[in-house]
């Protein structure tokens, strides 16, 4: 790999970990560049991308735990639900990816950035809503969080985005608390991101090397974001990351 590839790589890891951890979409950022900017398949990127999110869940696992986010019951009851059915999400996605091309995961890719960037970009602009869901009996409350579980491992094994990318806004919208959502989904992300990696290893698609460095600099921007989150509204970073996604998005299929 040349040196000026690995140069960006590693930019973009590290503004994909602050972005992680301070509104939940950011991993994606890495997922893209490893598309766009190397010669890895559509399987590899994905199965790379997806090795580097283990570390990165496991860091904003345990900062949010210790600034309290983590502690309440309904908390972990939802980290339980997202993270056993992300599980089974995960490695079914990890299946489907092995049975499209790489253009179409390109194009597939391409739509849930612009989808993520216009979501994030309605949600600061013009606001969401929350409608209570989480606040309902327990077996709805079960049942919507199993659903969202499978769903975001479905996506985050097929197209290796993570889990936080999707899981915040779904779970801000269900009326959970920001920060506590990002928290969430951070602990969710380990589990998915290790049974995604597990069955992208099985046919030898991560590649070791890109993921080690792009994941170091990645867990830098992890621990800086969660400082970020709790210093400072992310109003202004959530608009600028909602641009920049739909930007990305024009330019993969290019």
């Amino acid at each position: 790999m040349f040196p000026v590839l690995a140069a960006i790589l590693i930019a973009i890891a590290l503004f994909a970990g602050v972005g992680i951890t301070t509104v939940g979409p950011g991993g994606v950022f890495v997922t893209a560049a490893l598309y766009r900017l190397t010669n890895l398949s559509s399987a590899a990127v994905a199965g790379t991308a997806s090795a580097t999110f283990i570390a990165t869940g496991l860091i904003g696992s345990i900062v949010y735990a210790r600034s309290g986010e983590l502690t309440t019951g309904p908390a972990r009851k939802a980290t339980i639900l997202l993270s056993g059915t992300g599980i089974v999400g995960a490695l079914a996605g990890t299946r489907v990816n092995l049975v499209i091309n790489d253009q179409l995961f390109g194009v597939l890719l391409s739509v849930f950035l612009a989808s993520v960037g216009v979501l994030l970009a309605y949600r600061e602009l013009v606001g969401i809503k929350p409608r209570g869901l989480l606040g309902e009996t327990a077996i709805q409350r079960h049942i919507i969080l199993a659903i969202v579980g499978g769903s975001i491992g479905i996506l985050g094994g097929m197209l290796g985005i993570g889990g936080p990318v999707v899981a915040v806004p779904v779970l801000v919208a269900l009326g959970m608390p920001m920060l506590q959502a990002i928290a969430v989904a951070q602990v969710q992300s380990i589990f998915l991101a290790l049974f995604a990696t597990i069955g992208y290893l099985i046919v030898g698609a991560v590649d070791v090397t890109t993921a080690v460095l792009v994941g170091i600099p990645q867990l830098i921007g992890v621990l800086a974001g969660w400082y970020v989150a709790h210093q400072v509204s992310p109003r202004r970073l959530r608009i600028a990351l909602a641009g920049i996604l739909v930007v990305v998005a024009v330019i993969i299929p290019l």
